[in-house]
This record gives C-alpha cells, sequence and structure tokens, in this order.
C-alpha cells in the first residue's frame, strides 16, 4: 500500500505490474501477487488487469487505512499532546434522521453517559467547503468515543462516534453516524440546547467548529459504549 501510494495510487490509477513492483519491493512476483490479491479482497484497492500489466487505485477504504497509519506514526515520532481540528461550515436543513437518532432511541441515553450530557433532539447540520471535507475525512481516523450499532423495532442503527467540540463557543459534540443519507461534505453536531435558537442561526449561517480529537498514544483506539 505505501508504494502504491508513492507511485499515486492515492490520487488516480497508476500502470504497474507484478514484476516492477516485486523488484522496487525486493520480493518475489508471487509475493507481490498473492498481496496485491489479498488488497483487493479486502477493498482497499482496485484493480484492472491487461496483458502486461494493470492499473491499480488505491480505494477511500485504502486511504482510510494509511491516514490511521500516518497519525498513529506522527503521534509516535512528535509524540503530540491533545489535537483538535477546525471546522468552518453553513447551516442547513436537514432530513430529520438526528431527532430521530438522538431522542427515539437508546443514543441520546448513552451519548449522555459519555459526554455527560442529554443531546438537544436533533443535530445541526453544517455543509463543508471542498476544501474543509479533507479535515473530517482526517477527523475519521482519530479515536473517537463509539457507540455501537443496534436492532430494535425491525430496525437497524448503525454505530456512531463522538467527538467532542466547541460550536461557536457553545460546548457539544461532532458525531459521525454510521450509517448516513449524508455526503462526505456534511457534519452532524449535538449539544445540550437548540443551537439554532440559542445562537441565532439560520440557513446559510457560518458556523465555526473546533473538534478536539484524539492525540498521542490514544490513536487509534476508542472506547466503546454498546446499546442495551
Amino acid at each position: 500500500m505505501y508504494r502504491l501510494a508513492e507511485l499515486g495510487a492515492l490520487h488516480a490509477p497508476v500502470e504497474a505490474s507484478t514484476t516492477s513492483l516485486a523488484k522496487s519491493l525486493g520480493v518475489s512476483q508471487q509475493t507481490v501477487s498473492r498481496h496485491l490479491i489479498d488488497l483487493e479482497r479486502q477493498g482497499l484497492i482496485t484493480r484492472q488487469l491487461y496483458l502486461n500489466g494493470s492499473e491499480i487505485r488505491i480505494t477511500e477504504i485504502g486511504a482510510k487505512e494509511l491516514r490511521r497509519i500516518y497519525l498513529v506514526l506522527r503521534a509516535a515520532f512528535e509524540k503530540t499532546g491533545p489535537i483538535t481540528i477546525t471546522f468552518t461550515g453553513r447551516v442547513f436543513t436537514g432530513l430529520g434522521e438526528g431527532a430521530y437518532y438522538v431522542d427515539k432511541t437508546d443514543y441520546g441515553r448513552h451519548i449522555e453517559d459519555a459526554l455527560g450530557f442529554r443531546p438537544y433532539p436533533g443535530t445541526l447540520n453544517l455543509r463543508l467547503s471542498p476544501s474543509e471535507v479533507s479535515k473530517k475525512k482526517e477527523l475519521e481516523a482519530y479515536a473517537g468515543i463509539m457507540i455501537g450499532g443496534f436492532t430494535t423495532g425491525g430496525r437497524s442503527f448503525g454505530g456512531v462516534k463522538c467527538f467532542r467540540a466547541s460550536i461557536n463557543d457553545v460546548e457539544g459534540a461532532l458525531i459521525l453516524i454510521g450509517r448516513t443519507h449524508y455526503d462526505a461534505s456534511v457534519v452532524e453536531l449535538i449539544a445540550p440546547v437548540n443551537l439554532r435558537e440559542l445562537l441565532g442561526l439560520k440557513d446559510g449561517s457560518r458556523v465555526r467548529v473546533v473538534v478536539q480529537a484524539e492525540g498521542d498514544r490514544d490513536v487509534p483506539a476508542t472506547r466503546t459504549i454498546s446499546p442495551r
């Protein structure tokens, strides 16, 4: 994966043969072929095979794994302390998923156990600019407080990862929902209060969010809370 990333496979398909990869890595062609098959099975790369080689690209899953490894190594070398990631985005009216999650299921109770506050029944939805989306992807690789998924009433709910956050200086949290209809440009925020009312927000309002991510040796461990 590291060698493929060096070749540019994070950003576009790269032409590579098992022979050339084996030579650059100092291993046998059979070893490279076996590893590529394994990476493809795990969904970490895609391959288009041709007579004299293949085009290989690292998938989003593969990029996320490389990002996680990078953060672990950076923490080990730099011995960083608490890490903050700052977003800015614009408010928009969501689909009502957040209100259901925090008000109608066990998530609300377990968020309270994890973060120390009962969330207001609903989320504040922000849409990030393209330049900010990479920050969300970085955050996904950090440790967080993970609330496990569950099934109730014939409906399945995916896991939720929480991060403490300051939302225009109001204490709350950013949540990453495992199953959501939103794309990567959207972040969802919770707080013990109605953020729209307290901060006087409306659709299009600009909001600054400072997220507390885990640093140092805690990356990438998570604390998991499993709803009963």
